[in-house]
């Protein structure tokens, strides 16, 4: 197995299957961010695979979902093996399986009375793809992953490695809607990544049934308006997004963007990875994913205009 390696550490992946995860870019991404960081800020943090892997004084991981957020507090400061051992205890308690449904009912049943921080990470375990959903009444609510999911052990083995990493790195917790993130101490040297949903995907975590914010052309603008204040500051940023998915077009970013000179596209190539954006052969329906940055990565991608690519 190849280990990639970011300034002598290897790459954490994440525990968490977590919808839109960058675990498959991380080699893309990363060499785009400024060399020296003093504060990171995973504004959206998710399954937290961008800001485990970043080097930097301290990492800020930000999310809106605050069990998720609970849980990755109790990895860092519980002990691993106390760690582990309850995640271990609850299986036997439950009789957790591939195909003990009954188990796993009860054990959600529970967990959405007592909201325990490290039973949460049980049930997305044993849940179907791994997945995180919570209801309106912010119950967790996915159905069971029968003859999938399981604690196996390449998902004890990351585990093991992310909460390693979690515990030797300087690093802050908060829950807050990106819009009321006190950005006041930031300064020049510190940095903030954006991996917020994407405005034209399908993802369930977008349509604000779930028991949190959704995501609609306002918060999409309201993010813009957030990133053009930090570069007013000459706080950089990066800002992961689709400019297409399947034939539709975020017009909001692309023009956002083109009306920002000092705003650089670099285009991700999820699919083929020796290829470059300009000769790729594309599917029409296909996605274009970029890295957007308010600053010339020291190793950039080459890259179109907005205005060779796209007709306004």
């Amino acid at each position: 197995m190849l280990l990639t390696r970011v300034k002598n550490k290897f790459i954490i992946k994440s525990p968490l299957n977590y919808i839109g995860g960058k675990a498959k870019i991380l080699d893309q991404i990363l060499p785009l961010f400024p060399k020296e960081i003093d504060n990171f800020i995973d504004l959206f943090a998710g399954g937290c695979n961008v800001g485990i892997n970043v080097n930097a004084n301290k990492v800020y991981f930000n999310d809106n979902l605050t069990y998720l957020i609970e849980m990755y507090k109790t990895f860092q400061e519980n002990d691993l093996d106390t760690t582990i051992s309850h995640i271990e205890n609850r299986i036997k308690e439950f009789e957790l399986s591939l195909t003990n449904e009954e188990g796993y009912k009860k054990m959600r049943e529970q967990y959405n009375k007592q909201k325990k921080s490290l039973d949460l990470f049980v049930l997305i375990a044993f849940s179907f793809n791994h997945q995180i959903r919570f209801n309106n009444n912010h119950e967790f609510n996915n159905p069971f992953g029968r003859e999938r999911s399981s604690f196996n052990a390449s998902m004890k083995q990351n585990l093991e490695k992310f909460i390693i990493r979690l515990k030797e790195t300087n690093i802050g917790f908060a829950n807050v809607c990106f819009n009321d993130f006190d950005f006041s101490f930031l300064k020049n040297n510190d940095f903030v990544y954006c991996d917020p949903p994407y405005l034209i995907t399908t993802g369930t975590y977008n349509d604000g049934k779930r028991g949190f914010k959704g995501w609609t052309d306002n918060e999409e603008k309201q993010l813009l308006k957030t990133l053009d204040n930090l570069d007013k500051q000459d706080i950089k940023f990066a800002l992961s997004n689709v400019l297409e998915h399947k034939g539709k077009s975020n017009d909001i970013l692309k023009h956002w963007v083109a009306s920002n000179s000092n705003y650089k596209i670099n285009f991700i190539d999820f699919h083929y990875s020796n290829s470059n954006y300009q000769t790729l052969d594309r599917d029409k329906n296909a996605s274009i994913e970029v890295l957007i940055t308010n600053y010339e990565p020291q190793k950039p991608q080459k890259e179109k205009t907005l205005f060779d690519e796209f007709n306004f």
